[in-house]
């Protein structure tokens, strides 16, 4: 079994596919191909795993219906070995392998990237198919999963960038606000902008990136000013904002395994010479959530058929508020750095800790819920009840709370500071809130880099480590405060999101830290103590 187009294709072939648990496209592969040559719909830029198990999934799902009838062209402009080794082997399918919660396993041959290419100004004849792509009027969208830093035009290497205008810039950034000038001078028809990277007010971004760069070109002559104000005019491109969350790990050699046990030949994982990890397969969970702000102004792919809510921008916010501050987020970092403390190297171990499981189910029923944001088209309830018993749990995703105790001071407010000053805003008793107050505290005690066993352990990194040490210099493990040793960190707002020592909370947050650094023991009796 080999994962090409003859292999799919085959009758026989297809058999031994399904005999093994694979589910096939239900598609004429090399009809959507030709369509998609003749009129291209969307282009997507960082063919990477996110893209390849979510979003290009749902397109399998839009053709596997008769919805569509063309794919998406991929474009990778960062790391070409992606698409030479990713893509091109496997004529640009990917298996698309789901660990769900229960322990059962789905496995689907995704088809719908019809074409991928190294996107580069320095590549004549893919730079010139780009431009072709981008200048016919079919094109309703380009998406992309670069990451938030894709974005930004500040560091020196995209300035320097910006300055070889459009014929000579590398990044993607800048050669995406290329291929839209050559749309523009093409005959100006409408698109959207899509950005599908986990960041707040991803849209906003993405177009205060490719803005910045257009005025600068414009202001060197290089663009016109008819260009910036097609641009800048959301009736013809429009840049909507998105919200997605899906956990997808890097390709994992136990799934390589599986796959080869299977008989599918070269699922070996590649690491790139540029640290990119990719495979012919994504190991992802079963859980996904796609909120985009409906803002075509060229049409869109029926997304909204195969599972993607389309709403607008206020929505789209709230519903990244709803994950961020109450459903998802605040759980993650609680019980990250109480599992740092307890010894904990999984998440899914800790999740068979009683007393954590109750900890965060407190956190988010009990104290979250009273003040979530409810975007309406998603049950805040429904999202938590999916992250406690689905999501965590997951035997097969191996996250570990160290990696999600990095960066913590920039966490706090958003996670934990807004839920308080929504209580207040709202009127109601903080002295409901019995778990924020032990966050808060286990934070400052996990600053002492000694677990709950009396030993030091590594705290993950994090930019305000060293002005936070400075502030609790006179801690010591296992000894008691004399008073006022926490005021310096409590008064922080720029961690807190306001100021812990002069609010109603404060008395709880130095009780919950003297209780949990008493000695050896402490932070498993003062956690069990919470929850009891």
């Amino acid at each position: 079994m080999k994962l090409n187009l003859k292999s799919i294709q085959n009758a026989e072939s297809r058999k031994e596919w399904a005999s093994k648990g694979y589910k096939l496209p239900e598609y004429d592969i090399v009809k959507m191909r030709e369509n998609t040559e003749k009129n291209p719909r969307w282009v997507h830029f960082g063919g990477g795993n996110i893209f390849k198990i979510f979003p290009a999934a749902r397109m399998q799902d839009l053709l596997n219906k008769g919805l569509a009838d063309t794919g998406i062209i991929v474009g990778e402009g960062f790391d070409p070995e992606v698409v030479e080794k990713g893509y091109e082997p496997f004529d640009n399918m990917n298996i698309n392998v789901t660990l769900k919660s229960d322990g059962t396993v789905s496995k689907e041959v995704c088809a719908s990237v019809a074409k991928a290419m190294v996107c580069s100004t320095q590549r004549p004849e893919e730079w010139k198919k780009f431009v072709e792509i981008f200048t016919n009027p079919s094109l309703q969208m380009v998406s992309f999963t670069i990451t938030e830093k894709g974005y930004a035009t500040a560091p020196g290497y995209v300035q320097d960038d910006i300055k070889r205008g459009p014929e000579g810039c590398t990044t993607i950034i800048c050669m995406v606000t290329a291929l839209l000038n050559e749309r523009f001078k093409a005959g100006a028809t409408p698109m959207a902008v899509v950005s599908m990277d986990n960041c707040s007010q991803n849209g906003l971004k993405l177009f205060t990136g490719v803005s910045t760069i257009a005025k600068t070109w414009c202001e060197m002559g290089m663009v016109s000013k008819e260009f910036v104000t097609w641009l800048c005019d959301e009736t013809k491109v429009s840049f909507p904002w998105s919200m997605i969350d899906k956990i997808t790990p890097r390709p994992d050699p136990m799934v390589s395994q599986t796959i080869n046990d299977d008989n599918v030949e070269n699922m070996d994982v590649v690491v790139t010479a540029k640290r990119s990890f990719i495979a012919p397969f994504v190991n992802s969970e079963e859980c996904e959530y796609l909120v985009i702000e409906d803002k075509f102004p060229n049409g869109r792919p029926a997304l909204d058929k195969a599972g993607v809510y389309f709403t607008d921008s206020d929505t789209v916010t709230k519903v990244e508020r709803m994950k961020v501050c109450t459903c998802l987020n605040p759980l993650h970092t609680a019980m990250s750095v109480m599992g740092c403390m307890l010894g904990y190297t999984r998440i899914c171990d800790e999740m068979k800790d009683e007393d954590i499981v109750k900890y965060i189910e407190r956190l988010g029923y009990v104290e979250g819920l009273p003040v979530v944001t409810d975007p309406g088209i998603l049950s805040p309830k429904s999202f938590i009840d999916d992250v406690v018993y689905k999501r965590l749990p997951n035997p097969f995703m191996p996250d570990t709370p160290q990696r999600i105790a990095t960066d913590t001071s920039q966490k706090l407010a958003i996670r934990f500071g807004e839920t308080v000053k929504e209580y207040q805003r709202k009127g109601l008793s903080l002295s409901n809130l019995k778990v924020i107050p032990v966050v808060l505290a286990s934070w400052i005690r996990y600053l002492l880099a000694v677990d709950d066993n009396g030993n030091a352990f590594e705290l993950s990194p994090d930019p305000l480590a060293e002005s936070a040490h400075a502030d609790i210099a006179g801690l010591q493990f296992g000894k008691a405060l004399k008073g006022g040793e926490l005021d310096k960190i409590l008064s922080r707002e720029d961690i807190w999101g306001y100021n812990v020592l002069t609010s109603p909370l404060r008395d709880a947050v130095i009780k919950a830290f003297e209780s949990m650094n008493a000695g050896p023991g402490a932070v498993r009796k003062t956690l069990h103590s919470t929850v009891a």
